[in-house]
């Protein structure tokens, strides 16, 4: 049986949820983001037209278009709206994967022979504008690869299919870097060999790429011809990663149990951000000394930074911890996890912040997780 996968992406998501709080952004330059200081978490397509693009510094965004109107961003009512389109696609489609807070995956495998899976996956993208107002694009082909490089041609609010026969044709006059898998750096390698259009990486022999960029050389030359094994991922609310500490002796310092948060916090996020993942559920568990466990939690916007998620846990801890009694254990769980982008809080963190967090996790890559640390999760 043919597969049939479907790639859906929110148009500008940003961008097109604040536009429904005010119309009158509506076709106007509009980047969200923090302050001067800032990088740009989204930008509208009238934008993008002088050159502005996502995790671009606010100021060097300006320069590019000074027209543009700032807008910090509400990542509360994005993550709202973003669950909001996750329960209409859900309760549609037998197999859904959420890849990140603006893009799904598909798979509608067999139901050809009772519905027609283009006019199906239009039908959902109709109900979700018609429901939300937000302006969704989709392509459906055989794989993942194909329909996520056929949204992006086809945006925006694109409805495309490429069938099996036309895959290469499609493909073929392309630009490499529209592959997912190919980054900055295979780009400019593939440019300099002269290999720009997927046609021309096609043609490679697979063992000259391995020998060119390794591993997944292989990999990338089954792009070019348009295979993609990889199956759709069942979206679950209840992916999370967790960890906790039974202590060596029942305690009552308060402090230094948050401490003992802080450092817990600092560790679950560099993994968060090591995998590509955001989280929108904080739980906090303790255990008292009589081993009466409590727990709280609470929904958050998606985010992955460490004093966001910090906040949150210690404003649970306070909460949970209602006896004065001594603690025997206490936990951290994140959960509704999904696949981003966004590493931080792009809205309120400056270029300063960022580039911290990105320099503390590359020294942790190379010489471990407890290299460096905040100060706070030291204390004990």
């Amino acid at each position: 049986m043919e597969r049939a996968i479907v790639h859906m992406d929110l148009d500008t998501f940003f961008v097109s949820c604040e536009r429904l709080k005010n119309s009158e952004l509506e076709k106007k330059p509009v980047i969200i983001g923090g302050g001067d200081r800032g990088v740009v978490a989204s930008c509208s397509y009238e934008t993008r037209f002088f050159g502005v693009r996502s995790a671009m510094p606010i100021k060097m965004a300006l320069r590019l278009c000074p027209e543009a109107k700032i807008i910090k961003g509400d990542m509360e009512m994005y993550s709202n709206m973003s669950h909001m389109v996750t329960e209409i696609i859900q309760e549609k489609v037998p197999v859904l994967e959420k890849a990140s807070i603006d893009e799904f995956y598909l798979d509608l495998s067999g139901m050809d022979q009772f519905f027609g899976c283009y006019k199906w996956t239009h039908e959902i993208a109709e109900s979700v504008q018609k429901n939300t107002g937000l302006p969704i694009s989709f392509a459906l082909s055989t794989n993942k690869t194909v329909s996520k490089i056929g949204t992006g041609e086809s945006k925006p609010t694109g409805r495309l299919e490429v069938k099996q026969s036309d895959i290469q044709p499609f493909l073929n006059p392309l630009s490499v870097k529209k592959i997912p898998m190919v980054g900055d750096v295979t780009f400019q390698l593939l440019s300099r060999l002269g290999i720009r259009t997927i046609q021309t990486l096609s043609e490679m022999p697979v063992d000259v790429l391995q020998q060119l960029i390794g591993k997944n050389g292989n990999e990338l030359w089954k792009k070019a011809h348009g295979i993609d094994e990889n199956p759709v991922v069942p979206y679950s609310e209840r992916k999370s990663i967790s960890t906790e500490d039974t202590f060596a002796q029942d305690s009552i310092d308060i402090q230094g149990i948050q401490s003992i948060l802080s450092g817990m916090v600092e560790k679950l996020c560099y993994q968060l951000r090591a995998e590509k993942w955001l989280v929108s559920v904080v739980v906090v568990k303790l255990r008292y000394s009589n081993f009466d466990t409590e727990t709280k939690q609470c929904r958050i916007p998606y985010t992955s930074a460490d004093h966001t998620l910090l906040r949150y846990v210690l404003e649970l801890f306070k909460k949970v911890y209602t006896r004065r009694m001594r603690i025997r254990l206490v936990g951290i769980k994140f959960t509704g996890l999904v696949h981003g982008c966004h590493q931080m809080d792009l809205f309120e963190d400056t270029e300063e912040l960022m580039s911290l967090y990105q320099t503390m996790d590359k020294i942790k890559n190379r010489f471990g997780t407890s290299s460096v640390g905040r100060a706070s999760g030291l204390l004990k």
